[in-house]
């Protein structure tokens, strides 16, 4: 008997609106595929809601903090709920950029060159020192990041030595510690990746934003970016793209689904950004296209990837 499904949508992050927008879609395939499913917008009565409705399986449409990073994971494992997606250690580790990277860097895995800045060094140093600092072993171009966040939040890209102090001020508005990295420039590749103890790689998307960056609005405003399946690239490097995917989902322990970002430099070398354990599911998101690429209708994945949660 299919158990009852909660879409566990919405939370407190600053990406609740793309969450109830994934969380939305992924309940009204839910319905179309005969599942018994109740949308729950998360909130501290979240055990209670999820009580009430008698849930049997939480489906995560959950995106950043609280629902990404390991925190409704844990709480779920508390309550003895299935769910969604990856376990508490692997969404921590990939919500946390940094912590990616250095098991990246462990692995022998390519990632850009990086360093990470805490602001309390910052506050000792003077700002404008810190950006010299960075500035004098980093070089440009750089990105900076709010290591935490998703959806671009907290991101800017300095090309200008003076871009670097308002770079790390957007950071620590969301973070104590502002990630430094070396900007890649070339294509920039997503890689979807299915399953559980056997992930298999879904066709590779390479992203063309008509502002030349991928940003919030260029995610989810249609129109601002094209999804290119295939990629403009060869087929042993789209090969080397999957088997690099699939070794940062075994090697951060995830399970169920997620989307591995890359940059793929003018060599042909390709590059590891970050890993994104709850892949938004809207009519622009990358995830959807993938499987779409590789036969797999919304519904079905949605239905496969419930499947996945009860195989744990």
């Amino acid at each position: 008997m299919a158990p009852k499904i909660g879409v566990l949508m919405g939370g407190r992050s600053p990406e609740r609106a793309i969450s109830l927008r994934t969380g939305e879609a992924i309940y009204n395939a839910l319905g179309m595929l005969g599942y018994l499913a109740v949308k729950i917008d998360v909130g501290l009565d979240v055990v209670e809601r999820i009580k009430e409705e008698g849930i049997e399986l939480a489906f995560l449409a959950l995106h950043g903090k609280y629902g990404e990073d390991g925190t409704i994971q844990g709480l779920l494992e508390m309550i003895g709920l299935p769910y969604t997606g990856s376990g508490i250690l692997a969404s921590s580790l990939a919500m946390d950029k940094i912590a990616t990277k250095k098991m990246l860097c462990f692995e022998g895995l390519p990632t850009p060159h990086f360093m990470e800045v805490e602001d309390t060094a910052v506050k000792g140093l003077g700002i404008q020192a810190a950006a010299a600092k960075i500035y004098s072993e980093m070089g440009l171009p750089l990105v900076v990041k709010a290591p935490t966040q998703g959806s671009t939040i907290g991101i800017a890209f300095v090309h200008q030595k003076e871009d670097l102090v308002s770079a790390l001020e957007l950071a620590y508005r969301y973070d104590k510690t502002a990630l430094v990295e070396q900007f890649v420039e070339g294509r920039e590749i997503t890689a979807s990746v299915l399953g559980n103890e056997n992930p298999v790689a879904l066709p590779l998307i390479e992203i063309v934003s008509t502002t030349g960056v991928y940003d919030y609005e260029a995610k989810y405003t249609a129109g601002m970016s094209d999804h290119i399946i295939p990629p403009r690239i060869s087929g042993e490097q789209q090969k080397v793209i999957k088997d690099l995917a699939v070794r940062t989902f075994k090697a951060l322990g995830c399970r169920g689904l997620a989307r591995v970002d890359f940059m793929l430099d003018h060599r042909g070398s390709p590059f590891i950004l970050e890993v994104n354990t709850i892949p938004g599911m809207t009519t622009t998101s990358l995830f959807p296209d993938a499987a779409r690429a590789a036969g797999i209708e919304f519904p079905e994945l949605i239905d496969r990837i419930v499947k996945l949660a009860m195989e744990n």
